[in-house]
């Protein structure tokens, strides 16, 4: 059981993980009646194609993981929209390969004007347990199919648990004020889960890749299965227009979890580095 608890964890304070640029070669086409007229134009400054991130995952004071996250070059279209195709991948490192294998692997395409998605897969082997998703959202109809003929309705701006950091990251984040929350709604495992978190403030953290001026948050969490409370998790990004996030660390039940950014590339804007 702590096995799961960990690995859980380290899924949290990524937000989904390490970056490979081979995608499904031909893309469902999701059918529908006219235009999507309820998706609106976001304005997206925060990223673009070409951008990886990389990540360190430390549980206590031992190498737990790596992490990626990437967007690939190519504009692939769903129904005559061009995608954002995201690709994020995790691994296990050291100790913690040998005792508990993990490989996983998650794709979301982003609509390129509206930043919600329109297919999500995801594949996890984690110690031989092994997740399968392949995830449509249909946004004529306004609802999500999860295959073997379930389908589900969602909201204009529901986000898969991946789309989730890179909407989150358009959000304009200038005028924030300490103790405001913000929310995102995301699908996952045929539920929706509302993702709450809250703008702590401005503060200047250094890591192994320089100083950074950074916006700390803490986003709220269901205390009981990984966490002891509701605040345990912290998660500081660049406070510029890339919004990326240089450290997550989360205290949970069985220890405490560190992920730090290890290197970036492709950024849509200069960051946030004090020289």
């Amino acid at each position: 059981m702590k096995k799961f608890v960990l690995i859980d964890s380290i899924a949290i304070v990524v937000a989904i993980i390490f970056f490979s640029f081979k995608g499904e070669e031909s893309l469902p086409q999701i059918q529908g009646e006219g235009t999507v007229k309820e998706l609106p134009v976001v304005k997206n400054e925060a990223f673009k194609r070409g951008e990886v991130l990389s990540y360190r995952l430390h549980y206590g004071i031992m190498e737990a993981g790596i992490a990626t996250l990437g967007i690939t070059e190519e504009a692939k279209e769903i129904s005559g929209r061009k995608t954002f195709h995201v690709v994020g991948f995790g691994a296990t490192r050291g100790a913690f390969e040998f005792f508990y294998s993990v490989r996983d692997r998650y794709e979301t395409f982003i609509d390129e004007q509206s930043i919600v998605p329109w297919m999500f897969i995801r594949h996890v082997n984690e110690g031989g347990y092994k997740i399968e998703q392949s995830y449509l959202f249909n946004r004529y109809t306004q609802k999500v199919d999860v295959g073997g003929g379930e389908t589900f309705p969602i909201e204009p701006n529901m986000q898969d648990m991946l789309s989730a950091f890179y909407n989150a990251r358009t959000m304009d984040l200038g005028a924030a004020k300490e103790g405001e929350m913000f929310a995102i709604n995301c699908f996952m495992d045929k539920e929706v889960w509302p993702l709450k978190i809250k703008f702590i403030g401005r503060e200047t953290i250094t890591t192994d890749l320089g100083t950074f001026k950074c916006l700390k948050f803490r986003p709220i969490v269901q205390k009981g299965r990984v966490f002891k409370h509701e605040e345990d998790l912290n998660v500081w990004i660049t406070d510029d227009k890339n919004h990326i996030v240089i450290k997550g660390q989360a205290d949970v039940l069985v220890g405490s979890i560190k992920a730090e950014l290890t290197s970036y590339a492709g950024l849509a804007n200069p960051v946030s580095k004090v020289e």
